[in-house]
């Protein structure tokens, strides 16, 4: 399981997690936080209508006195309240009057007249001075057939004590389905804003694991391309991805420089075996009298391998500075034909030399090229410099360019021995060369290479071929602008 996947769904378990523990807490505290509420106005609801109540009371008229007639007017009230989107049209109340024993003396509902109530909670506990409340099934068998009752004590204060005796109690009962509404409603908005911040949660999970999940793979593909010896810039990046970057681009640098030093070190050492072998036996025939053209002969050949070991030296120089280079520093639009041409004029002298004819096809409409102009240059500098050696005398290079699906490609093609098979695949390698027809000193091996880096860089390819009819055709495709 990839990383972004598995802390995505850490933090959305969390979350969830923490999202249902809040939900279980607010739902759990709705219902019983909306029953508080509703015994607090009960309360305060019994206590007044106990001293509404108490003048009939002592008087012996509560069944038929003014208290009695003004709840007899209660439920023909219409309220047409608006609470909290749930319309209330009637009162709910239920109001019990007992006396001092617990015998109820008024019922607003007309049932319970004379029954002794003096063992339930509430006025068992209000004929001895305490709060008396309590919470009833009126069908047993229902749990949601509870009823709330609130008791308060109606005094006699006529002795002149100033607290007065309990001649009474007044009950008010409430049936708890009357708030059920305000219950569901109140859950609703929790579970619905519940739903909104798990849906929040996930959308800003998301969002991180997509970043993450991109960092990562952006520093994954550039390490991938270190491996396998691409040319890769360090991408962009934010926060210790982008700490993280910086020490995989050091630790890459440090690490390709060394062994780069080492290969080359080696490399070099190698090559130059050969031609100071070569200049050592000269030197030692020449320590010792010799014919003058013998001495003229091994003086030229030292010349030569030194030649052979400066020009070695000088193309490490310049592959090194180009291998090292990641992009191209400053790009510009390179106009194809123009430098095909200025490249046959500098390669003309040694073409003169070796009795070898170049020439450039024209091509009109050619596109511009985004690139460096003087490493194109010597591109096809490299490639010519190729062809006039492996041609015969009195033969033809010919220097051709084109655009293709949106690629332009150049092409030098010479008529000479052409590249045998076993080496097709290989002559683009470092310090691989073959010999030269017309004999000499074979190449340092390095020019074919360098073509092959420059146009990596430049996004381009290029392969040798043998051509139809004799010769070897280099081609190289580069993206056009």
């Amino acid at each position: 399981m990839k990383i972004a996947l598995r802390v995505l769904l850490g933090y959305f378990l969390i979350v969830a997690l923490a999202a249902l523990l809040l939900g279980n807490v607010f739902v759990q505290q709705v219902k019983p936080g909306v029953r508080q509420s509703m015994e607090d106005t009960l309360a305060d609801t019994a206590n007044v209508l106990a001293e509404l109540a108490s003048d009939d009371l002592l008087a012996g008229h509560m069944a038929d006195g003014r208290f009695a007639e003004r709840m007899r007017a209660m439920p023909q009230r219409e309220l047409g309240a608006r609470i909290w989107g749930e319309t209330k049209h009637h009162a709910s109340y239920r109001i019990t009057v007992t006396d001092a024993r617990g015998i109820v003396l008024y019922d607003s509902a007309g049932r319970d007249v004379g029954r002794d109530n003096s063992h339930w909670n509430d006025v068992y506990r209000t004929l001895r001075g305490q709060y008396g409340a309590r919470s009833t099934r009126d069908d047993p068998a229902d749990d949601a057939s509870t009823v709330m009752y609130v008791a308060a004590p109606i005094f006699d204060k006529r002795d002149g004590d100033a607290k007065g005796r309990i001649a009474g109690v007044l009950t008010v009962s409430k049936p708890n389905r009357s708030i059920q509404p305000f219950i569901a409603r109140s859950q609703q908005v929790i579970l619905r804003w519940g739903a909104v911040l798990l849906g929040s949660a996930l959308l800003v999970g998301l969002l991180m694991a997509w970043w993450l999940s991109r960092q990562l793979a952006a520093l994954r593909r550039y390490a991938d391309a270190v491996s396998a010896g691409e040319r890769a810039s360090l991408p962009a990046a934010a926060g210790e991805f982008a700490d993280l970057g910086r020490a995989l681009e050091s630790m890459r640098a440090q690490l390709e420089g060394k062994q780069y030093v080492e290969h080359y070190v080696h490399t070099l050492t190698h090559e130059l075996k050969s031609p100071l072998a070569a200049i050592r036996g000269a030197a030692e025939l020449l320590e010792g009298p010799l014919p003058e053209p013998d001495r003229q002969r091994f003086v030229a050949h030292v010349g030569a391998q030194s030649r052979r070991m400066a020009d070695l030296v000088d193309r490490l120089l310049e592959l090194a500075a180009l291998e090292h280079r990641q992009h191209i520093a400053h790009v510009e639009r390179v106009e194809l034909q123009p430098l095909l041409e200025a490249a046959a004029e500098d390669a003309a002298p040694r073409a003169q030399a070796a009795q070898v004819a170049l020439r450039v096809r024209p091509a009109a409409g050619l596109p511009p090229l985004p690139g460096d102009p003087f490493l194109l240059r010597q591109l096809l500098a490299n490639l010519l410099d190729n062809a006039i050696a492996f041609s015969e005398r009195g033969a033809e290079v010919e220097l051709r360019a084109g655009c293709e699906d949106g690629r332009a490609w150049v092409e030098v093609a010479d008529r000479g021995s052409g590249v045998p098979a076993f080496a097709l695949a290989r002559v683009f390698e470092r310090f691989y060369s073959l010999p030269r027809p017309r004999g000499g000193l074979r190449s340092s091996g390095l020019g074919l290479n360098f073509v092959a880096e420059i146009a990596k860089l430049h996004g381009g390819t290029v392969r040798l071929d043998n051509r139809a009819g004799g010769g070897a055709v280099a081609r190289v495709e580069l993206p056009a602008s």
